[in-house]
């Protein structure tokens, strides 16, 4: 049985995965943590996530109980996750990290701890993202130059980043594929008169709105047609059991940085 532990076990995603947990087969948890100062900190993880109580309160010191998991699971903020990993550097403890908005320097600083342990690292943990990323790498490298790039991502009116994690992947995907640096081409919005667009140009565009769970629409437009592939998520369970299956199959690697098309088996 493995034995997990939940970081930002309060927040949405949080109490997704120890709802799933409950039921899913060869894991379980051990530990709940939040930040300090956190009302819901002494609450019963299982209560909280809609569950029988667990006996399982929510702590804020991750150290004693990295003594005891197999692996940490986190969504939580990026300086959190950052914090969480470099602890578990420290344990010998593997983790999955969902906590998307990291910096290029923070993600350098995840890349440095994985050389002391397996860590999995993707901005979505759903199985049918990640064949989008898939499908969408095929998709542009088939397609080429000659079609036009737009990706539209939507959530609910209270996350904090944008665009989403999952955009900015799947934007990179794309990019990668038609050789082109996002960095570049990147267009994060458009307003007035702003003349043709760019022919490398990767629009990438946000919407905040309602409790819209997560969805994304890569379209690539071309002369007289255009494909669209699109990923809507009905709720968070997909995204649970997604972190789920990364912390059964994390337990097993060697020390690394890797992603859900590995957990997945998609590279």
């Amino acid at each position: 049985m493995i034995k997990a532990t939940v970081s930002g076990a309060a927040g949405r995603m949080g109490r997704a995965i120890i709802g799933a947990m409950h039921t899913a087969d060869g894991i379980s948890l051990i530990g709940a943590l939040e930040r300090k100062g956190h009302p819901a900190l002494g609450q019963d993880a299982g209560r909280l996530a809609g569950k029988d109580d667990l006996g399982i309160p929510l702590v804020s010191e991750i150290a004693p109980l990295l003594k005891e998991a197999d692996v940490l699971i986190d969504f939580t903020a990026p300086d959190a996750a950052l914090q969480s990993v470099e602890a578990c550097a420290k344990a010998d403890t593997p983790a999955v990290v969902g906590t998307t908005g990291l910096s290029s320097d923070q993600v350098t600083s995840m890349t440095l701890f994985s050389r002391t342990i397996p860590v999995v690292l993707a901005p979505n943990m759903s199985v049918g993202v990640n064949l989008l990323f898939k499908l969408a790498e095929t998709a542009a490298r088939s397609l080429g130059d000659g079609y036009d790039v737009e990706i539209i991502e939507a959530h609910h009116r209270l996350k904090k980043d944008a665009p989403s994690g999952t955009a900015m992947r799947l934007a990179e995907v794309v990019a990668g594929a038609l050789g082109r640096d996002l960095d570049q081409t990147a267009c994060y919005s458009r307003r007035g008169i702003i003349g043709e667009r760019g022919k490398d140009e990767i629009g990438i565009q946000t919407i905040r709105a309602g409790d819209i769970v997560g969805e994304h629409t890569l379209i690539l437009a071309g002369s007289g047609e255009r494909l669209e592939l699109t990923h809507r998520a009905h709720n968070r369970d997909n995204f649970a059991l997604g972190a789920i299956r990364a912390a059964r199959w994390v337990v097993n690697q060697p020390a690394g940085l890797y992603t859900m098309a590995d957990v997945l088996g998609l590279g």
